[in-house]
């Protein structure tokens, strides 16, 4: 395995600043794209792009170390509808997602950033809101995890009160999808949520 290899399942934009078709580098662009925000260790994203092979899953993650783990397994395993890029979530989702593009978000265990002086870093407030719902297709959906109720309320406060965001059924992960996070402390309770923008 070299590094190369590796880096063969990360996408590198041609230009930062602008919007970026990251279906285009994929074997099959034609697939739905589904993007794993905060992909960290890679156990869902490797487990769901198993699972659904017709589909295309993007993992976006800040650390490099774990981008590189899981593009190795992903490589070794011949998985072929996977991706990663490095940077910030909230800018790419803002700036590089093209409009109605994505089938699917999946934003699982975000830090909850507990104190009170320290709400200003969540990441997920009515601004980011706003972008998963403009890059997502009509019928996309948004799902949701966390073991931290505050913050889950914050959330689904802004999403429920969202006219173009209709509640379903929550996603629930399949075994070889769940996180290493939940299943390290799976004797908390988590809540889930799962929302999908309603057609125009």
């Amino acid at each position: 395995m070299t590094f190369e290899n590796t880096l063969s399942l990360r996408i590198y934009p041609k230009n930062w600043y602008d919007v970026c078709y990251f279906k285009d580098y994929f074997k099959n662009p034609n697939y739905p794209l589904n993007i794993d925000i905060g992909s960290g260790k890679g156990r869902f994203i490797y487990g769901r792009s198993k699972n659904i092979p017709k589909e295309n899953f993007l993992g976006i993650e800040r650390q490099l170390g774990r981008i590189n783990k899981t593009s190795k397994k992903c490589y070794l395993d011949g998985r072929e509808n996977v991706n990663f890029i490095r940077i910030e979530a909230s800018y790419a989702i803002k700036y590089l997602v093209p409009l109605n593009y994505i089938s699917n978000y999946y934003y699982f265990f975000p830090d909850p950033w507990p104190k009170d002086r320290h709400h200003h870093n969540r990441i997920c407030n009515e601004v980011f809101l706003n972008s998963i719902l403009k890059t997502l297709i009509p019928k996309g959906c948004f799902h949701i995890v966390t073991d931290h109720q505050g913050y889950f309320d914050e959330m689904f406060k802004i999403l429920n009160k969202n006219k173009k965001f209709n509640q379903i059924k929550p996603f629930n992960p399949k075994e070889n999808e769940i996180t290493d996070f939940e299943l390290l402390f799976s004797d908390r309770k988590f809540f889930r949520c799962s929302f999908m923008k309603l057609v125009d």
